[in-house]
């Protein structure tokens, strides 16, 4: 079936309307945004399919094209009876490894390739960076450029007019706005076509890995826009293999594997399954566990399990006794009791430490510490002690531990438990600061009178 468009259109008004409320968030002012759940539908999947045919000659593909009964001598379904809906201000992820089919399902949401089956449903103000480039002339300049793919995206002259002083602004790519595209780094392509794209908030915005081009500094800049456009209740749809970024920006994921939905769930619960499924492809072997904990951390536990992790205690290193909650900057010691069920030749451990966001605050194994375990014998216990300052912020953290044979768990993956213990963090001898991390600094402050 052809692509269709929502029913329940959401008014121009309500796009640009911000809520006057948010709340403070680690002494940082957070947006209220729209409420995910009572919020309508601005994209709608139901069965969608797209199947692409060879044929023997070219005459058997004329007849098909002619609506004549011609059988396709091959036939590859590259996306399988997808169907899922997305709200009103929902950060989306698709993740997936190379060929899952992720370009093919954008293309088929923007209206680039028609599905073989199903239906699919959007508003009508979509914006996408789908390929740099694409719908750029390499002849023209980066102004003449906003000015023909502006129109192809609906922008009146007008308002192309209008809009044109905070693209160049916002790209800034100086005197390269005026000069032709074929002259652009992969980097300054990448900073026209997310300006323009935002240069107008839609209601959908679809990004698709383009950004991983540009410089560091655009990077934040663009992710910075699209947070806002997030809090001000756009629908972002994100394509990107960084999942660091997902975890920050996004409210769900949808993992596509072989050209069906895998997944679907909150960042940290998908990606760790993601994570699993990369190592599964590794080893058939492997067997994979998920829960929630009382705490709600999603708990994802992976491995043939010849080697398990036992219990994970943190201490107070001046007085020996267990803890819960540490103080910030305080001398902890974190012990990981590990039990061989099977002899192998090499044992490594690994700790990751993330804040309740999903961000990475620190990682490291002992294959990188040079303190690799040779010949471990079934039956045997090992205790590794690793004792630290605390310096963290006040929050909530998870300790995800991994036993491994390298420094990588797609040679061996004996076990790997994502959140398996969780510990606070409270600030109560430090001076106020904001942020994951304490930094051990002081201000000096020197004065002097200007003549």
């Amino acid at each position: 079936m052809s692509q269709g468009k929502l029913i329940s259109h959401i008014p121009h008004e309500q796009e640009t309307t911000t809520s006057p409320g948010g709340s403070l968030e680690n002494g940082a002012f957070k947006p209220e945004r729209p409420n995910l759940e009572t919020a309508p539908v601005v994209l709608k999947l139901d069965s969608v399919s797209k199947r692409f045919a060879s044929y023997s000659s070219s005459f058997h593909r004329f007849c098909h094209w002619m609506g004549l009964p011609v059988r396709p001598a091959a036939a590859i379904e590259v996306i399988q009876k997808t169907s899922f809906e997305v709200r009103r201000g929902e950060a989306v992820a698709l993740i997936g490894q190379n060929g899952a089919g992720k370009s093919t399902l954008l293309k088929l949401i923007t209206g680039t390739m028609k599905p073989t089956t199903g239906r699919i449903d959007h508003v009508p103000s979509v914006s996408a960076i789908l390929e740099l480039g694409l719908g750029f002339n390499p002849e023209f300049t980066g102004r003449e450029n906003v000015v023909h793919s502006g129109g192809m995206m609906g922008h009146s002259p007008a308002e192309l007019q209008a809009i044109m002083p905070g693209i160049e602004t916002f790209a800034e790519i100086g005197t390269f706005f005026d000069k032709p595209l074929r002259t652009y780094s992969s980097g300054m392509q990448a900073r026209l076509a997310f300006s323009l794209a935002t240069a107008v908030q839609p209601e959908i915005l679809i990004v698709d890995e383009v950004l991983s081009v540009g410089d560091a500094y655009f990077q934040h800049k663009s992710f910075a826009r699209i947070r806002e456009f997030r809090d001000k209740g756009c629908t972002i749809f994100l394509v990107t293999h960084s999942l660091g970024d997902v975890r920050e920006l996004c409210d769900r994921v949808l993992l596509l594997d072989k050209g069906a939905i895998a997944r679907d769930g909150e960042p940290d619960e998908v990606i760790d399954y993601y994570n699993v499924l990369i190592t599964e492809k590794q080893n058939a072997l492997l067997s994979v566990e998920q829960r929630r904990d009382k705490q709600g951390w999603s708990v994802t536990r992976s491995g043939d399990f010849r080697a398990v992790v036992r219990e994970i205690t943190l201490l107070s290193a001046s007085t020996g006794a267990e803890i819960a909650t540490a103080r910030a900057g305080e001398r902890v010691i974190l012990r990981t009791e590990v039990e061989v069920h099977e002899g192998v030749e090499k044992l490594v451990l690994g700790l990751m430490i993330r804040n309740r966001t999903g961000h990475v605050v620190w990682g490291t194994n002992t294959w990188h510490t040079h303190q690799v375990i040779d010949n471990v014998k079934a039956g045997e216990r090992v205790t590794f002690v690793y004792e630290f300052d605390c310096n963290l912020g006040p929050d909530s953290y998870s300790i995800s531990p991994a036993l491994v044979s390298s420094n990588t768990h797609l040679d061996d993956n004996y076990e790997w438990v994502d959140n398996l213990f969780v510990f606070d963090v409270v600030n109560t001898t430090k001076d106020f600061f904001i942020g994951t991390t304490l930094l051990d600094g002081a201000f000096t402050i020197e004065r002097a009178q200007v003549k």
